[in-house]
């Protein structure tokens, strides 16, 4: 049997064949293993911002109801058993090498130049996980985009889009519509879907495939906020937009109640329970109070703005960002540099890294005033703010990862884990799945 750290070196190796859009790949592995996601009950997320956390607030409540609960999302911030969990026990490293050494036998069924990727390896891996632990339902998010992602050979019991935003636009197309028409892809037939969707364009690439398959879809719109249990109860997710989330979720649970009963005590428990890492997670310490937030995108940074004035109005923060490449940056910068009063830039863990040079060229265009800094590693800018009361970390989820090691906040952290969250950007592809 192959050790754990030998597992991780063999995954880090089908990282050479990037990322690769398509489902005919998914369908043979899944079909090798016996078709395991035939046998399990999913709830399908896709969306640009705000899936993690619906998914979170999902498996919270049905877990609250006593169900087994499966949850299965990416990318990881520390641990890679982070992306598949039951009644959110994350898989073990003696679980991640069994499923390996399961699955990986089967690679010999495929090209020796073009084998199931790293994301179809781990999406076959959380399949025949789920169906052995016996779960009664799945929260099982998107990887990229929808039509064609791996996660999209299952037939699920209903599909939710969160929201559509401008990210990904090299791969999923440079408009809201496209991008709409991307994630609309898990629509099945008959198969109800809800959706937070606001932009007119989008939404109505939505609601036309939707009609085109018979599926019956909700809008969850801004007045629902204020309906039960939402008018009353306090959320553990903090900011505007994770309101919209919860709201979301609770219209799911509501249009399953025939397949997945939820009663009001349940619900409200699993509202008020719910936890999602980096998503603005609060760490005191004596001398300071450090955020941690996964913005990555400009909806992202908009969402983190109202959150930071509603929780901490007329405080200034000492601004610690790192961001990719394809990231839309400059807008992200637009958006949290009028919250700073300092800010230091950092380079991200990831080969897609942004220079933080590039990025102090686009914090003196916008704010010329603002004290910025090139901090040459997290650590050494962790160690420059230790006397600012008030510290965020943003811009990227891979940051946030290196933040939680640096900080000591998982004791059992395995750094050498983060780099499988790297992808090559794969093609825009044009298969239509069968």
């Amino acid at each position: 049997m192959m050790t754990y750290s030998q597992i991780i070196q063999q995954m880090y190796q089908l990282r050479q064949f990037g990322m690769k859009l398509g489902l005919d790949k998914m369908r043979t592995l899944a079909s090798l293993l016996g078709n395991p996601e035939q046998e399990l009950r999913f709830i399908h997320v896709a969306g640009t911002n705000g899936k993690g956390s619906t998914c979170a607030l999902l498996e919270s409540i049905y877990r609250s109801a006593g169900f087994r609960v499966g949850l299965f999302t990416s990318p990881h911030l520390v641990h890679f058993g982070e992306r598949i969990q039951v009644d959110r026990h994350r898989l073990s490293e003696e679980e991640t090498v069994t499923l390996f050494e399961r699955i990986r036998p089967l690679f010999a069924h495929f090209s020796e130049d073009d084998p199931p990727t790293f994301f179809e390896l781990t999406t076959a891996m959380a399949l025949l996980h789920f169906r052995e632990k016996g779960c009664e339902l799945v929260i099982w998010e998107t990887g990229l985009g929808g039509r064609l992602d791996a996660t999209n050979v299952v037939t699920p019991i209903a599909t939710v889009i969160t929201n559509i935003g401008l990210d990904h636009q090299a791969w999923l197309g440079e408009t809201h519509e496209l991008i709409a028409s991307e994630k609309a892809g898990i629509l099945k037939p008959k198969v109800p879907a809800f959706t937070t969707v606001e932009h007119p364009g989008a939404l109505q690439v939505i609601q036309e495939k939707a009609r085109s398959l018979g599926a019956p879809l909700l809008q969850v719109r801004p007045s629902d906020l204020l309906s039960p249990p939402l008018d009353t109860l306090e959320l553990p997710l903090a900011g505007p937009h994770q309101r919209t989330n919860a709201a979301l979720a609770c219209a799911v649970v509501q249009g399953l109640q025939n397949l997945r009963p939820v009663n009001d005590k349940a619900l409200r428990l699993g509202l008020a329970s719910a936890a999602w890492p980096g998503r603005f997670q609060i760490l005191r310490q004596e001398r300071r109070t450090i955020l941690l937030d996964g913005a990555h995108n400009a909806e992202g940074a908009q969402a983190l703005s109202q959150t930071l004035i509603e929780r901490f109005p007329k405080r200034a923060v000492h601004l610690i960002l790192g961001t990719l490449r394809e990231k839309t940056w400059n807008e992200m910068l637009r958006t949290l540099l009028p919250h700073a009063h300092r800010v230091s830039l950092v380079p991200v863990e990831s080969e897609r890294g942004a220079s933080p040079q590039e990025l102090l060229e686009g914090c003196q265009h916008i704010c010329p005033s603002l004290k910025v800094e090139l901090s040459h590693s997290l650590r050494k800018a962790l160690q420059d703010s230790e006397n600012s009361p008030l510290v965020l970390i943003a811009g990227s989820l891979y940051l946030i990862g290196q933040a939680l090691n640096e900080l000591g906040v998982d004791p059992d952290a395995a750094v050498s884990e983060r780099g499988l969250n790297e992808w090559r950007p794969p093609p825009r592809a044009q298969e239509n799945p069968k």
